[in-house]
């Protein structure tokens, strides 16, 4: 604390301690009152066994899928089924960037952040595979970005599909995976989520995991005088009309080349609530 004076101080490997062995308390105390970093720092909620997601600066979950709490919150995991590095294991132990986006877009639209962990090898290398989740993720947020950087929870996380909410159980999945039965890929007679959304004041981005044909609902939309919609990276506004249920918009028909991202897509309505 001194030497440094870091934003967030995060411990780990509570569960087999008390916090009483740890000094968590007297820690915390000295923290808050007298380090130089009292008026500033946040910790999570590993201080001791039975602590997690009851106290804390903010929760933490650890390869969980559709957790959500009403404090701040953040989802660690590594890429596969290992936080770190593990020579072992193969591709198909490794989330894809697809699924990883899907995970993403799951916890910020529910008001929380992903811890996603990279491990080197013993050479200090980040695995090729590892490094091109990170570039395909990149390249999604480009052009997405804004609908996750410095966005909050909207007042409805997801918009469903009719069918079937209680998704199955799944085995054999990486457990990010589990996400694509949820939006792209449901069982039959399942519903899937339709929309993730994030706010930004006024703004409302809805984002599709599914390209829309023709026509798309955005449900619980209120707009205002002057509002636009846009589907992030193509220039221009798309035609909208408004519906007992929110709005309607027109989605135009797409080339390959004219797509502007893979994976999921982002409409940002302007002055809605």
């Amino acid at each position: 604390m001194n030497r440094y004076s870091p934003d967030i101080v995060w411990p780990d490997g509570e569960w087999d301690q008390t916090d009483s062995l740890w000094h968590s308390k007297e820690f915390l105390t000295w923290l808050y009152n007298e380090s130089p970093v009292k008026e500033s720092v946040v910790v999570n909620d590993r201080w001791g066994k039975g602590i997690r997601q009851k106290h804390g600066g903010y929760f933490t979950t650890e390869y969980e899928v559709g957790k959500t709490f009403s404090k701040p919150w953040e989802e660690c995991r590594g890429m596969g089924y290992s936080f770190g590095y593990n020579r072992n294991e193969d591709i198909e132990d490794y989330n894809s960037a697809q699924s990883l986006i899907y995970l993403l877009l799951d916890i910020v639209s529910s008001g929380g952040n992903l811890l996603l962990d990279i491990g080197p090898d013993a050479h200090g290398k980040i695995p090729p595979i590892m490094q091109e989740r990170l570039l395909q993720i990149g390249k999604w947020l480009q052009v997405n970005g804004e609908a996750i950087y410095d966005t909050r929870a909207w007042k409805t996380p997801v918009q469903w599909t009719a069918g079937n909410r209680e998704q199955p159980k799944h085995t054999g999945y990486v457990s990010a995976e589990v996400l694509l039965k949820q939006t792209v890929d449901p069982a039959p007679g399942y519903a899937r989520k339709e929309l993730f959304f994030t706010r930004k004041g006024d703004i409302v981005y809805a984002i599709a995991p599914v390209m829309p044909q023709g026509t798309l609902e955005i449900q619980g939309v209120t707009p205002a005088a002057g509002a636009t919609v846009q589907l992030l990276g193509r220039p221009g506004n798309l035609q909208w009309t408004k519906t007992p249920k929110g709005i309607k918009v027109t989605v135009p028909k797409l080339t390959a080349k004219e797509t502007p991202c893979e994976h999921a897509w982002t409409f940002k309505i302007t002055k809605a609530s």
